[in-house]
């Protein structure tokens, strides 16, 4: 484990509490890992607060892979509130899903055209649209990687989580509730391509690679719950023994369903992060618990950073959000005013 796992891991339990009663409208300070100059191997915790208002009213365009659930609602609405907050114009595009990534290069071509100051882009996939990322920082436009990672093409800034710790976390938490039985675990961490679906894998895998849960399959696919149940009804029948089902939150919000249908008791599910539907089923005792990324406020600090790089103000070019475990044991807990949107809240298009 490299020195950026060391000090999240550390970071886990006191990320969650520390930053546990803000209240929406006074978000700050929040804890958070800062990678300084960029380099993972000088990580500092850091209490952030953002700027108390914009200069003037920039243009900030921004590209979600989709909005069909609770996960990318959250991040939105700490966009808009926070673009609210300091004064600024927010364009938001949305792609339609992980497939669409023609659909997504096209929207930042948009956003081009249309004289944004700066894009926030939570990428469908880097590979995709690192040509666009360099057009755009060749014309003078701020880009900042908001939750889905951005990590070898060049960019202004970043804040997304530590998706390998949220996946070996998630295990390690597992393997520690299962004690002394043994665990037989499938796993679906996503769409494959995704970078964070991969980097989820690798955390998760390792976990296993070490105590009493054997991994016997990783099944990729896209994060919807249709396409989630899917496979996960494969994995029930192809692999007869199993008792942990790992993955995102779509995947644990089908396999609830689909285990009860296949009438099985004794089945572990644990969510490698967090939908409104995770937390009622933590509640209710159907999901072991989720890894929390704190999706609100990566939209606030999103904002945040861009109007700080367009007024040359400090600017922490990395920052990784810790994360925190959410079980039945601290669920009435956190605060869930930075994970999620208000119940009832629709996503917001445009602040002007």
């Amino acid at each position: 484990m490299n020195a950026l796992n060391k000090t999240l891991a550390l970071a886990l339990s006191a990320t969650l509490l520390s930053a546990g009663m803000a209240q929406a409208a006074d978000w700050w300070p929040f804890k958070i890992a800062s990678a300084k100059d960029g380099d993972v191997n000088n990580v500092q915790d850091i209490e952030y607060e953002p700027l108390d208002k914009a200069e003037k009213p920039w243009k900030l365009c921004v590209l979600f892979p989709h909005l069909q659930d609770s996960y990318w609602v959250s991040v939105n609405y700490g966009i808009v509130e926070e673009a609210k907050r300091l004064g600024v114009k927010v364009t938001v595009f949305q792609a339609g899903g992980y497939t669409a990534l023609p659909k997504q290069i096209s929207q930042y071509d948009d956003c081009v055209a249309s004289g944004a100051d700066a894009i926030l882009i939570s990428a469908i996939s880097e590979a995709g649209v690192a040509a666009k990322i360099g057009e755009g920082m060749g014309k003078g436009i701020v880009n900042v990687a908001v939750a889905n990672p951005i990590l070898e093409t060049p960019i202004t800034a970043r804040v997304t989580p530590d998706f390998y710790q949220k996946g070996f976390q998630t295990g390690e938490y597992v393997k520690k509730y299962l004690g002394d039985k043994q665990g037989s675990a499938v796993a679906f961490p996503g769409p494959q391509g995704s970078g964070w679906a991969e980097t989820y894998m690798s955390g998760f895998r390792d976990s296993t690679k070490t105590g009493n849960v054997t991994l016997q399959a990783e099944m990729f696919g896209e994060a919807s719950v249709p396409a989630q149940l899917q496979l996960v009804e494969d994995a029930l029948q192809t692999y007869p023994d199993i008792n942990v089902i790992w993955g995102g939150a779509p995947t644990a919000e089908a396999a609830i369903g689909a285990v009860a249908d296949a009438g099985l008791d004794g089945i572990t599910i644990m969510s490698s992060y967090e939908n409104q539907t995770m937390l009622k089923a933590v509640k209710d005792g159907q999901v072991l618990g989720f890894a929390t990324e704190y999706p609100v406020i990566m939209g606030r600090i999103g904002v945040d950073l861009a109007v700080r790089a367009l007024e040359n103000k400090p600017l922490e070019k990395v920052l990784l959000v810790a994360p925190g475990i959410v079980t039945g044991e601290n669920v009435e807990k956190i605060d869930t005013t930075q994970i999620f949107a208000p119940d009832g809240y629709r996503p917001e298009f445009s602040v002007q």
